[in-house]
């Protein structure tokens, strides 16, 4: 009976996984993208989509007139509930004008503070801390491999690397603490995977506001900025959208890695040239963008050749990701050779935005610092998930980091081991994506219903317009 029990339990497990409602996590996705062009109501234009087809995309993202960027769209109230606090002066949602101006030739100077030789070396170091400290982890526990979710072992790496960017000296332990559990709670909520939680956010802004007030960085801040508002642009630029950004992008280039073994191998031999890992990452970016819908408000009418005019006023919802698979023969590929060539690589590729309309001010060596980062990693590990892979990557990334040294001298029962604990993550994954999309359904029709009563948006420029210019600082738990 008992080794009649063992297929008998195979087959169940083979049953059980056939039957998961694969659809569900992608069904919310879906469901995510029309949000934001429901709670736009009628002015929301989709780009790419029925009115703006995908050829026009670039041409109207960098339209002058495209330059509108929070006031009167009704989406604006939910990024900011999601970015709070400060959200006013954040760099991405501050519109046209000497305040933006002046915040984003600061941010271009703090960043041009480093030569592409100290970005490697400070992304080196950092990268080599955080898994130093991963290893140490586990002496005397008799691991040989590390599970982790990539998402969280990188943004330590990034909350260190961008607070020296910002006071060009390291970053101590529990100001790193600070940094990485503003970031996680601010991209949670982003994810609809867990409610805000100020009150983590509001202990970054405390020591922001101390430093700032003892010890500056020398890169001066904008000075048309109020005390407060210049902790609320380091927060919400560097230590909020650069650290997560910056996480969510090493999170998808190693997945890739662990779930397309060929390509890590190729890596792994030493046998391809230095331009190859810039292949993957760009492959990376293609199929995982970064951004998922920006939107941007008509401040006049944009001329349309063939075609009626957009109106002032419109909101524009630019879908990163649309756009991208509209310009990728074979797309659904995961394959870096495509970028061998001119001729076969995707024509509509705009991973850090539109040069003519606020791009990623990171653009200049974001695929280094990838580069630096990954080159450490597969120093040390073999990477492998069976885990599913979506841009919006709400799992944060499950995956074995697998030492080198081990996969050597590991035995067959070790690699059988590896092998059911990558069918337990496969299953597991999958089971538990049911509750988190369902999570994700409950807490984003809540945070949509609590961003449209706080009404961050919305009431500062009410109340600037009245003189009261009263600060959107985000409340709610």
């Amino acid at each position: 009976m008992r080794g009649v029990g063992r297929p008998l339990a195979g087959a169940a497990a083979v049953g059980l996984t056939a039957g998961l409602p694969y659809w569900l996590p992608r069904l919310v996705i879906a469901l995510r993208v029309r949000l934001f062009a429901w709670v736009n109501g009628e002015e929301g234009i989709a780009v790419p989509g029925r009115e703006v087809p995908a050829e026009e995309f670039k041409r109207i993202y960098g339209h002058p007139a495209a330059n509108g960027r929070s006031r009167g769209a009704a989406l604006s109230d939910l990024f900011w509930y999601w970015l709070a606090p400060g959200p006013e002066v954040h760099q991405e949602h501050l519109e046209p004008g000497p305040r933006y101006d002046e915040v984003s030739r600061t941010t271009r100077r703090i960043l041009a503070g480093l030569s592409r030789e100290r970005w490697s070396e400070l992304v080196g170091r950092c990268t080599r801390r955080v898994l130093d400290e991963l290893d140490e982890a586990t002496v005397g526990t008799g691991a040989r491999e590390h599970r982790v979710r990539l998402r969280d072992l990188m943004m330590p790496v990034w909350a260190e690397v961008y607070y020296e960017v910002v006071f060009r000296e390291p970053c101590p332990r529990p100001v790193r603490d600070l940094i990485v559990g503003n970031a996680d709670d601010v991209v949670n909520a982003l994810k609809c995977t867990g409610l805000r939680h100020m009150d983590r956010r509001n202990r970054l802004t405390a020591y922001l506001r101390k430093r700032l007030a003892t010890a500056p960085p020398p890169v001066p801040l904008p000075s048309l900025l109020t005390e407060r508002e210049r902790a609320y642009y380091l927060q919400g630029t560097f230590f909020n959208t650069a650290v997560v950004q910056s996480s969510e992008a090493m999170a998808h280039l190693l997945l890739a890695l662990a779930t397309h073994q060929p390509v890590q191998e190729r890596l792994l031999s030493g046998e391809e040239d230095a331009d190859y890992l810039d292949h993957v990452i760009n492959e990376t970016l293609q199929h995982f963008p970064l951004f998922g819908v920006a939107h941007r408000v008509t401040t006049a009418d944009i001329p349309r050749s063939g075609r009626p005019p957009i109106p002032a006023g419109s909101v524009l919802l630019f879908n990163y990701p649309e756009y991208q698979r509209s310009g990728a023969a074979g797309h659904e590929r995961f394959d870096p050779d495509r970028w061998l060539s001119a001729d076969t690589r995707p024509s509509s590729f705009i991973p850090f935005g539109v040069t003519a309309n606020r791009p990623c001010p990171a653009r200049g060596f974001a695929v280094l610092t990838m580069r630096v980062a990954t080159e450490e990693v597969l120093r040390r590990f073999r990477l492998a998930s069976s885990a599913e892979h979506t841009r919006s990557l709400p799992s944060r990334g499950p995956c074995l980091l697998i030492p080198h040294a081990t996969r050597r001298t590991r035995p067959a029962w070790g690699r059988a081991r590896r092998a059911a604990r990558l069918a337990g993550m496969r299953l597991g994954d999958r089971w538990g994506a049911i509750p988190r999309s369902l999570t994700q359904l409950v807490l984003g029709g809540y945070m949509v219903w609590d961003a449209r009563r706080q009404g961050l948006c919305r009431n500062h420029f009410a109340s600037a317009a009245g003189g009261s210019a009263a600060p959107a600082v985000g409340g709610g738990r």
